[in-house]
């Protein structure tokens, strides 16, 4: 059994109601191992020799209605190898708790905050509170519970990080009906699994999924009538308008514009029903599309 040596931080947003964790190390695709969340229950991060059970059981719990301190305690006291083990958790209402056994390797430690906990091992000291200290500053602030949570990592890093080097980062976040359709609750689940600057390839990572999925701003939304003409232009050097440029958003220019849409994967920001067309999904239409013809 090899150590899971990482640092993460998990996280609770009261406001949207999202769970979630963050997660970088020096270990092959560390995000499939360390990171779990179920929304309406809480968010595991196990590492450190991980005993993996400690997330799908570590939810349960929570979702029964443990506390996130009352689901370590019984974990950990079912554990023969509790020594070994690592792991922070966020249960349904915010609390938080984590745990680093006595025979983790140095150096290894956490930082529980309000709403938040930070955890590490193998670590060059000071990680944990950049962390931290990092994730109490932008929280609340610009972005949402996914920047926090990578911001938090990326301060972690700037402070040393994991003391044998980069591998792998992951970000996980859920809220009830908060995945793709509607129909289930994975928000945002975004992995590098093996990279020579994982946390810097997520954040790229992270600003493409707020492109594809994230929530419009109804304070940038654009009518489609004041911009019919250009994007006529755009759909027929695409190949998916074949009318004249008249600048009347018809339905023609409608279907067209839905089919682009949905080949770029930005469905989710324009179903092709409303009257408006969100500025980010414009400005990506423009910038990839308007040099032609």
């Amino acid at each position: 059994m090899k150590p899971i040596a990482t640092f993460s931080i998990v996280g609770f947003d009261a406001q949207k109601k999202e769970w979630g964790v963050a997660v970088q190390s020096k270990f092959m695709a560390v995000g499939s191992v360390a990171s779990w969340a179920k929304a309406g229950a809480g968010a595991v991060a196990t590492q450190s020799y991980a005993n993996l059970m400690y997330g799908p059981w570590g939810l349960e719990h929570m979702a029964a209605g443990r506390s996130a301190q009352s689901t370590i305690d019984f974990l950990v006291s079912n554990d023969e190898d509790r020594d070994l083990r690592q792991v922070g958790m966020v249960d349904a209402s915010g609390q938080t708790a984590s745990f680093t056994g006595e025979k983790c390797h140095a150096w290894a430690g956490h930082v529980v905050g309000d709403g938040y906990a930070c955890q590490g091992n193998i670590l060059v000291p000071g990680t944990v509170e950049a962390m931290s200290a990092r994730f109490e500053a932008v929280r609340g602030k610009q972005g949402e519970l996914a920047d926090w949570l990578v911001a938090a990592l990326a301060a972690g890093q700037k402070a040393g990080g994991d003391k044998r080097g980069r591998q792998s980062a992951a970000v996980l976040v859920v809220r009830e009906a908060g995945g793709y359709g509607g129909n289930n609750d994975r928000y945002l689940d975004l992995r590098v699994d093996d990279h020579p600057a994982p946390i810097k390839e997520l954040e790229r990572l992270l600003k493409m999924h707020h492109l594809y999925f994230g929530e419009v701003d109804q304070s940038t939304v654009v009518p489609l009538m004041r911009v019919a003409t250009e994007l006529q232009k755009i759909l027929y050097s695409t190949g998916h308008y074949h009318g004249p440029i008249h600048g009347d958003f018809d339905q023609r220019t409608r279907e067209a514009l839905r089919s682009l849409v949905g080949i770029e994967n930005l469905e989710e920001r324009w179903t092709g029903k409303e009257d408006v067309i969100d500025a980010g999904v414009l400005a990506y239409l423009r910038e990839k599309f308007g040099g032609r013809g």
